[in-house]
């Protein structure tokens, strides 16, 4: 069994920014009993820029220009990384600081290197600890948070739970801190508008997520098959509670029945949008329905700058995304193409603009229902 377990920024800080030693050994001691239960376990954990500011003590508080920012990644991250292996090592484990990027996913072979090295962290007994490589990550390619690095990891891995700790008990079907009607939500099917309203919008200050964004990283999950739970951070026991399955630990978000081929999650999930074509209904049933390659008679529209193999968002006539998948026409003859048939094209050149099995049919799953 592989767990990876994600900790945001204001569960592993204190309010001054610097780093919550106590907060970092209660988790390593949770993992240190799913160690020696045989399960494998995963780190994602935020922190290393708000460790930054801490140890800079810059006058102003956090800055916003993002050059600063990775400066100050740089100067946290092996701070925040000197307490994950101090905690773990007084448990006679031992911390592997894994830093990735987009490209580390959004590159096939680089994917399956980054695959190949947290398997055989594990495998060796090591608890992975990952983080985005801030430092030197492109200000316009980045994860944006570190809930959708964690599903990303989960995916990766084929995990068996992902768990995201925060500062809140799990989903709540309002503002705890402002509704005393304000319910937990301790298990969701599918996540919908209702539940994204619920959600609301970012965490704490320090923090890049907040619950929509654990939401949408649950939601990933589900489509790989992993189940998902959101819960307080600061719960005792409540990663060992989490794969124990144990009721009230949070917001259980359910695996979906029907889950997507390794190569179709790495499509929906790891590749960044670089266009999108717009279709009309009668091709979006044949997407969606009979599972058909899109044909450029059934294109109404192509927007974005992409070439064969970039990753291209499908939408509907409603401007809602419906599905993803990989060009198989560069964005100028895709736009020549629009509305012509098979027989109007000219011979020797493929008919696919994206190919069946390079197309995957998203409805509900993340970036889905989000319009233009």
């Amino acid at each position: 069994m592989i767990v990876v377990v994600k900790i945001g920024t204001s569960s592993v800080t204190t309010a001054d920014g610097s780093i919550d030693e106590q907060a970092v050994a209660k988790l390593c001691a949770e993992v240190a009993t799913l160690r020696a239960r045989g399960v494998g376990v995963v780190v994602v954990s935020s922190g290393a820029v708000t460790a930054g500011v801490a140890a800079l003590q810059l006058p102003g508080g956090r800055p916003s220009d993002s050059t600063t920012l990775q400066a100050l990644s740089a100067i946290g991250q092996h701070r925040l990384m000197r307490v994950y292996d101090e905690a773990l090592g007084r448990l006679g484990l031992l911390a592997g600081q894994v830093l990735l990027a987009p490209l580390d996913f959004g590159e096939r072979r680089q994917y399956l290197h980054a695959r190949a090295t947290l398997v055989r962290l594990v495998d060796l007994g090591v608890v992975p600890v990952v983080n985005e490589n801030d430092a030197v990550a492109d200000d316009e390619i980045r994860f944006g948070d570190n809930d959708r690095l964690a599903a990303l990891v989960a995916n990766l891995l084929a995990a068996d739970l992902l768990v995201l700790l925060t500062d809140t008990a799990g989903l709540f079907t309002a503002d705890p801190r402002t509704s005393v009607d304000a319910s937990l939500v301790e298990e969701v099917g599918e996540i919908g508008a209702e539940l994204e309203r619920a959600a609301g919008g970012p965490g704490s200050v320090g923090g890049s997520g907040g619950m929509a964004s654990k939401l949408a990283a649950a939601r990933m999950a589900s489509w790989s098959g992993v189940r998902a739970v959101i819960a307080g951070a600061r719960r005792p026991g409540v990663l060992v509670d989490a794969v124990d399955r144990v009721p009230g630990v949070g917001t259980v978000v359910s695996p979906k029945p029907r889950t997507l081929g390794a190569r179709k999650l790495w499509i929906a999930f790891a590749l960044d949008p670089v266009g999108r074509i717009v279709v009309d209904d009668g091709a979006r049933r044949a997407l969606v329905e009979r599972e058909a390659s899109l044909l450029a008679a059934g294109v109404v529209a192509v927007e974005g700058d992409f070439v064969p193999d970039d990753a291209v968002e499908i939408v509907g006539l409603d401007g809602l995304v419906f599905a993803k998948g990989l060009a198989g026409l560069a964005a100028a003859t895709a736009t020549s193409w629009v509305g012509r048939s098979s027989a109007e094209l000219a011979p020797g050149l493929a008919r696919e603009v994206v190919h069946r099995d390079d197309l995957v049919v998203l409805v509900g799953a993340p970036g889905s229902g989000a319009r233009r």
